[in-house]
Order: structure tokens, then C-alpha cells, then sequence
């Protein structure tokens, strides 16, 4: 597929400031696009949930954490190319897929386990790979939800 939209790349330091300020700038160029409003917000989730994952797990602690994400639009999909310095994912490879607990109170709820869950569900596509000592982590998203998941349309 030729691209149709902006090609993105940026970089940041892994910081909660870092992290917000290459999100706007990613959703806005993808906006400027021309990508629908319903699309953006679950590209906003997925990139939001890990940026902030790599910020809060991988670079964690770590004052020379940095961040590059690379991204291309074509007519059909969105395809995302994260990479950090931070520590590897546990056994080098993505947590297994699994939905966390929710059938209880809303103040029993547990913390943590809703980032990769939502990643998995709002994608089509999730790779990870380390290399040369970074996480690479490849995500793709259709944009004709009818193509594969529902939950966005």
C-alpha cells in the first residue's frame, strides 16, 4: 500500500512530560491527515497506553530513557513502530494476552493489566522484538474496522 497521510517520526525523552507531548503531537498530525475522529481515539488509546507503559516499565528510573516513534498511514491501515532504550519485556517477549478481572465492585477493581488488554483489542497487530539492546515494538491498525475487530466503529 502507497502511504496516503503523513509520515511521522519524533523522538523524546521517557518522561510522563515527553510522553504527552509526542501523543498530541502524533494524534494531531494523523488528524491533520485527514483520519476520522473515531479512529484517533482508539489510535490515541493504543499509542497512550504504550507510551506510557514504556515510560512506567521499561525506562523506569532511568534518566537516559528515550523514545523514537515512527509511523506511516496508508489507505488501509496505520502501521506504528515503537522504539526505547529501556529494559527488555520479561523473557523477551509481549505478557500473554488475558482480559483482568472486572466481574466485582468498582472499588475492587484491580490496578494495572487494562494497558495490554486494550492494546491487543484496538489492534490488529502487535510485534516485539529487542534488538541491538532496544524494544522494538511494531503495532498496525486497520482503518476499516469491519476488516477486523468492531470495538471502534
Amino acid at each position: 500500500m502507497a502511504p496516503v497521510g503523513p509520515r511521522i517520526e519524533l523522538g523524546f525523552k521517557a518522561t510522563e512530560t515527553g510522553t504527552r507531548a509526542a501523543l498530541t503531537d502524533v494524534i494531531g498530525r494523523l488528524r491533520d491527515g485527514g483520519l476520522e475522529s473515531t479512529m484517533l481515539g482508539c489510535i490515541e488509546i493504543v499509542l497512550a497506553e504504550t507510551l506510557n507503559n514504556i515510560v512506567e516499565h521499561a525506562c523506569a528510573g532511568q534518566p537516559d530513557g528515550q523514545v523514537r516513534v515512527r509511523a506511516r498511514l496508508t489507505d488501509l491501515y496505520l502501521l506504528v513502530i515503537v522504539v526505547d532504550n529501556g529494559r527488555p519485556y520479561p523473557g523477551n517477549r509481549l505478557p500473554p494476552y488475558a482480559q483482568p478481572a472486572v466481574a466485582c465492585e468498582l472499588d475492587s477493581l484491580p490496578e494495572g493489566g487494562f494497558g495490554w488488554a486494550l492494546i491487543r483489542e484496538l489492534t490488529d497487530h502487535v510485534q516485539y522484538r529487542r534488538h541491538r539492546n532496544r524494544n522494538v515494538l511494531t503495532l498496525s491498525i486497520f482503518l476499516e474496522r469491519e476488516l477486523s475487530r468492531a470495538f471502534c466503529r
